[in-house]
């Protein structure tokens, strides 16, 4: 019988739903890691014995990594710190923004930081070392903090070529390697940034989350403080595709696992007001890669809503059909099992949904 986990990171704590075949969704009684958040998680699925990763950040004792070889119901924290800046760089360890499981390399997982910074385990997960090429970017004394912090927030891998990874950066935009790490170039070729004087630069964009196509893995999306985009060629070049939305500002875009074309964004008001555009909780799909938007709201809160979702607070899981899941800054936890089609409150007064993750685990 199937299995789904859904891990839900908060701003006190991360809570595990489980759901068995087409059954009721069970979660644990308490939440781990009481009172840290926990602003990332990866639910590791490339090996027999899944682990989960999880980025929680203590106000008493810092920012740690943790992982679950029991799909989360006991955890391990190394003797010593997983992520930790080295010290010529200066740099202490702000929190963990995301944990992510390399496509093409079993054993490989990256982690992005604030400050800005790429790290790279190939122990999954248990030591991690900073990716220097990027840290040392002749371009990063020019980056500086998102609303949010300067956060690199979004890890892209290629299951083609364990050597291309994509990275994004709140607020420098998008950078890629194509020789494992050596060397970084800017991708930000057609994203605005127009809180700028020049609204095209290389470099600087506040780009807010990017997913790959599920089919053409050359296809990126890109949720932008302005500005939902497209790529066809790895992020070299990018298109607007936010007509048809009710606003182009937002945090999430998340792809659908199997059916290309497909992607989920949320959009919010502005960046002034940060609530769901028109006040109306609703998903918005394309299945024509941006050429069309269609609001999902059939189950969803149909009085005037206010729960902003986050970054990394949507997702999908591996299932077919898919489910999609997004939590909000109200606390509350929605969840499709029909690609978005229709969906249901898994949970309510939670603390802020920071990040959400869900996967076929049995």
């Amino acid at each position: 019988m199937t299995e789904v986990l859904l891990a839900v990171g908060t701003r006190k704590g991360l809570f595990i739903g489980r759901r068995r075949g087409g059954g009721a969704w069970q979660f644990d009684e308490s939440p781990y890691f009481n009172a840290q958040a926990v602003y990332s998680v990866a639910i590791d699925t490339r090996t027999a014995t899944p682990r989960l990763l999880a980025g929680g950040d203590s106000a008493h004792w810092g920012p740690s990594v943790f992982h679950s070889d029991d799909l989360g119901r006991t955890w391990t924290e190394p003797a010593r710190p997983a992520v930790k800046f080295p010290q010529d760089t200066g740099a202490s360890l702000e929190r963990v923004w995301q944990l992510h499981p390399a496509a093409a390399e079993p054993g490989v997982v990256y982690a992005g930081t604030e400050p800005a910074a790429l790290y790279r385990s190939e122990d999954r997960g248990e030591t991690f070392e900073l990716v220097r090429p990027l840290w040392e970017h002749p371009t990063r004394s020019k980056w500086v903090p998102g609303g949010g912090g300067e956060g690199l927030h979004t890890v892209l891998t290629d299951a083609r070529d364990p050597r291309a990874v994509t990275v994004a950066v709140s607020t420098a935009g998008v950078f890629r390697t194509l020789d494992g790490g050596a060397t970084w170039a800017p991708a930000n070729s057609g994203v605005s940034a127009v809180f700028l004087p020049d609204p095209n630069p290389e470099f600087g964009q506040c780009v807010h989350k990017v997913a790959r196509d599920s089919a053409t893995p050359d296809r990126l999306y890109l949720q932008n403080h302005w500005g939902v985009y497209r790529s066809d060629d790895a992020g070299a070049h990018w298109t607007d595709i936010g007509e048809g939305l009710p606003s182009t500002f937002g945090f999430a875009a998340a792809a659908h696992p199997h059916r290309g074309d497909t992607a989920y964004v949320f959009p919010i008001n502005a960046d002034a007001d940060r609530v769901p555009a028109d006040h109306r909780c609703r998903v918005y799909r394309t299945a024509d890669a941006g050429k069309s938007w269609e609001p999902l709201s059939a189950g969803l809160p149909q009085e005037d809503h206010y729960g902003t979702v986050l970054r990394d607070a949507m997702c999908t899981d591996d299932a077919d059909p898919a489910g999609v899941y997004f939590g909000n800054r109200n606390g509350e936890v929605f969840a499709s099992a029909d690609d978005g089609d229709s969906w249901q409150q898994l949970a309510s007064h939670l603390p802020d949904v920071l990040c959400v993750r869900a996967a076929v685990v049995g």
